[in-house]
């Protein structure tokens, strides 16, 4: 059975940072792809960031590019969010997820950790 368990939320001012981390179990990590993704009060869950299945390397939405950074450790079945210079407009539930194939949708998907953002 796969899990996905996210921490390192919380509250933070607007120009600070934050690391996220997603703990994964019941898959094996080193195969399936990882991505980040957020929900705003009222909006719809949008993509962050996330790995290419072909050549691992990472993209962004356009919103949190130059900010924020995914990283993996396979080792730890863990992959990170890195956020800096946060913004108001950052604050959401982040979630990440896990795709097991580079032709699934993310179909597995952690409870989330709330970030806010102040101003």
């Amino acid at each position: 059975q796969v899990h996905l368990v996210e921490s390192g939320g919380g509250l933070v001012q607007a120009g600070g940072s934050l690391r996220l981390s997603c703990a994964a179990s019941g898959l094996t990590f080193s195969s399936v792809g990882m991505g980040w993704f957020r929900q705003a009060p009222g909006k719809e869950r949008e993509f962050v960031a996330g790995f290419r299945w072909t050549t691992r390397s990472t993209y962004y939405a356009d919103s949190v590019k130059a900010r924020f950074t995914i990283s993996r450790d396979n080792a730890k079945a863990t992959v990170y969010l890195q956020m800096n210079s946060l913004k108001p407009e950052d604050t959401a539930v982040y979630y990440c997820a896990a795709r097991l194939t580079q032709m699934a949708e993310y179909g597995y998907w952690g409870q989330g950790t709330q970030v806010t953002v102040s101003s």
